[in-house]
């Protein structure tokens, strides 16, 4: 492909963001240190978002960690749910908790605004129960037909 194209940017772009992301998650897991948390509860934090910010938030649309706060129901409304082999009720609440503590992060860091913080926080507040019915009705379901809303 010939360079300048939408493929090298797009590629030169993912490598920034996943560099950056390596950097958030190193400072992110030192925070988590400090507070005093279990290594156990950090390796579930950690992972959760490396998840959230590595997988979905790259390999959908080329997007960093500011555009997480706006991704949030796609991820685990719809995304998580239907591509984690391992998504629950109980895995969708451990993403709530790790993606808000990673969020509150990136806040106190001022990566983030606090408008984009609290947007993230009111999706969460307004759609996590839905999310869960979402849950319930997709581990009991059997085919391919399943109808999202």
């Amino acid at each position: 492909m010939k360079e300048g194209t939408k493929m090298d940017y797009d590629e030169s772009r993912t490598e920034e963001i996943r560099t950056a992301n390596i950097n958030y998650l190193n400072g992110f897991e030192d925070h988590l240190k400090n507070k005093g948390l279990s290594a156990k509860t950090i390796r579930t934090h950690i992972d959760n978002v490396d998840f959230f910010i590595n997988y979905f938030l790259l390999n959908y649309e080329v997007r960093d960690v500011t555009h997480g706060c706006y991704s949030i129901g796609e991820f685990l409304g719809y995304f998580f749910i239907k591509k984690a082999m391992w998504s629950s009720v109980n895995a969708i609440k451990s993403n709530i908790t790790s993606l808000k503590k990673f969020y509150s992060y990136l806040l106190e860091k001022d990566i983030i605004s606090d408008e984009d913080y609290h947007f993230m926080c009111d999706i969460i507040d307004e759609d996590k129960n839905t999310w869960f019915a979402r849950m319930e009705r997709y581990e009991n379901i059997d085919d391919d037909n399943y109808d999202w809303y």
